[in-house]
């Protein structure tokens, strides 16, 4: 097998050896539980805080603000069933878009059940909400806006200073969910006027299992998890200190580098599209070409099935997705594609490829080259199928 070429770093990336580093400690030696009142706890509260500091100052945010979590999803769950709750009487109705996370979509739909009117937002060929359309949506018993900051897929960057006005404006609460853009593109909460925000440790090279919800102060937060005082009574639970610390470390590195990791990666980028488009006929770029994050290119290929291109990227050493790993396995065509006007046949043909820091020039030119042969073989294939029926 070649040497593996790992282009799936929107599903997750490798842990930094610094982040390692820096969590080992409270494995073997540093281990207090933080909600212990003895000193030996304290070094674990102190490490636990000083993350929260980080997290909290890098999207302009008090550190009070910062609630940890198991992660994305839980943080996504945790927005707007808790927003539902304690505004209820205010109202229930809620916006989201079409091409939201599932963590999103089907949180909406458990809230449908339960008594909540959600309006799904249209978006354009590019994945780009209309902020127009968005505000022709808000009705006096709105409560809740919940649009992502960049797409998982096709990764488009929605407008979100234009979205938080808009909410500010008519007096709504704005969610987004920022799992992809956190860490890789900049973000200010006040700027923006975000109310709350969903982040997770793993998609910028730190440990899995662990996440945050950004809550503005000003914000009503119901409990979402019972039977502890742990994150000032609201998330009950012995809190992860060696992932807490990991997401502190990563989010460091991240935002510190993350201009030169934009450039870096997005040159990257520009290079594979620009080089399948010329080179491989019937292939074309989803999403947004200028609004999109750094390490994101999601490719259609015409006629190809995209199950069977990733089994034989898999067996030439590259690793990539068809789309959202959450949904890996299924069947149906990415319900994002669908939505910017993608055919089905053409949504089935779909491959995101996404790069890191980490990610060399040497291997998206190799990654070309084997994608290239890949495609023409599966084509080859389908032709003597269906000649023979």
């Amino acid at each position: 097998m070649n040497r593996l070429i790992y282009l799936d770093n929107a599903a997750t990336t490798q842990t930094d050896p610094q982040v390692v580093e820096a969590m080992l400690p409270f494995f073997t030696e540093t281990y207090g539980n933080p909600a212990a009142i003895y000193g030996f706890a304290g070094a674990s509260k102190a490490a636990v805080e000083q993350t929260r500091e980080i997290l909290a100052k890098n999207i302009h945010a008090m550190t009070r603000e910062i609630y940890f979590t198991g992660g994305g999803s839980e943080s996504d769950n945790w927005a707007l069933k808790a927003v539902a709750e304690a505004y209820r009487e205010k109202g229930r109705h809620l916006i989201t878009t079409k091409i939201e996370h599932h963590a999103i979509l089907h949180t909406c739909e458990w809230l449908e059940k339960h008594g909540y009117e959600v309006t799904y937002l249209d978006v354009d060929e590019h994945g780009l909400v209309k902020p127009e359309e968005l505000e022709m949506a808000i009705r006096p018993d709105t409560i809740l806006i919940s649009v992502m900051a960049a797409n998982n897929e096709i990764g488009t960057i929605e407008p979100l200073k234009e979205i938080g006005a808009i909410a500010g404006a008519h007096g709504v609460l704005f969610h987004t969910d920022a799992v992809q853009a956190f860490g890789h593109i900049p973000i200010d909460v006040n700027e923006m006027n975000i109310d709350l925000l969903s982040a997770s440790g793993h998609k910028l090279n730190g440990p899995k299992g662990i996440g945050l919800l950004y809550v503005r102060k000003t914000v009503k937060l119901v409990s979402f998890i019972h039977g502890g005082a742990q994150e000032r009574g609201r998330r009950a639970g012995t809190l992860n200190v060696p992932g807490i610390v990991g997401f502190g470390k990563a989010a460091e590195l991240a935002f510190s580098q993350m201009e030169s990791r934009m450039a870096y990666e997005s040159s990257l980028r520009d290079h594979l599209i620009r080089r399948v488009l010329e080179e491989i006929p019937g292939s074309r770029l989803n999403g947004d070409s200028e609004r999109r994050l750094p390490n994101n290119a999601n490719l259609s290929f015409q006629g190809i099935d995209g199950n069977s291109l990733l089994i034989l990227l898999d067996q030439n050493g590259v690793c990539g997705s068809a789309g959202s790993a959450c949904a890996s396995g299924s069947l149906d065509p990415s319900h994002v594609l669908l939505s910017i006007g993608v055919t089905k046949e053409e949504a089935r043909g779909a491959l995101r490829l996404t790069v890191s820091h980490q990610t060399s020039m040497e291997e998206i030119d190799q990654t070309v080259e084997i994608l290239k042969n890949v495609v023409e073989r599966l084509r080859a294939m389908e032709k003597i199928i269906y000649s023979k029926c």
